[in-house]
């Protein structure tokens, strides 16, 4: 027995003042239990290797800001396909399938976004005047409604689209198709 108490002997007795007593010489293997349960975790583990994989990276980053009724949009596609969508009120997230991603990157390379100026302000000043500012495979541009280039009217038309197709999405993760 580990433990003993007797409270016949403790009430009429202050041999032991009414404490239980551990008995030494169960205190070392009860010792040994405990030193051999605590190192049992730490022996036999195996390290499991890290999946390292790389971080997804910006594909394109699209900003609309201003417009009479003072919009505030942002799109960010990421090169795996995930798109995330922000308002001035919500957030959401939706999934472009490859097909999507590669009709995007035609886009810009017909445009040759490449080839673009970096601003294309307004020649004159409106509070109505709709900003775009557009980065692609770091590059970044930013025009004005008045002054957007040809080429790049395409671009932002679907870009729109996207950003407008994401506010009547469901699902977390909606793939939306675009149409060229």
């Amino acid at each position: 027995m580990l433990f003993s108490y007797n409270p016949e002997k403790t009430a009429n007795s202050t041999e032991h003042g009414g404490v239980m007593r551990i008995k030494g010489i169960q205190i070392v293997p009860l010792f040994i239990l405990v030193l051999v349960l605590a190192c049992a975790g730490c022996l036999g583990t195996k390290v499991l290797p890290v999946n390292k994989t790389e971080p997804p990276s910006i594909l394109v980053d699209y900003h609309r800001t201003g417009g009479i009724a003072g919009v505030n949009d942002r799109l960010v596609i990421f090169d795996n396909g995930v798109a995330a969508v922000s308002g001035r009120s919500t957030s959401t997230e939706i999934s472009l399938n490859q097909t999507d991603i590669a009709l995007i990157s035609v886009l810009f390379n017909e445009s040759q976004f490449s080839q673009l100026q970096a601003n294309y302000p307004a020649p004159h000043e409106s509070t109505g005047l709709m900003t775009y500012t557009i980065s692609y495979l770091g590059k970044t541009v930013t025009a004005e409604d008045t002054d957007v280039p040809p080429s790049l009217v395409m671009v932002i038309e679907k870009l729109n689209q996207i950003i407008q197709s994401a506010g009547t999405q469901k699902s977390a993760y909606p793939t939306i198709g675009l149409t060229r």
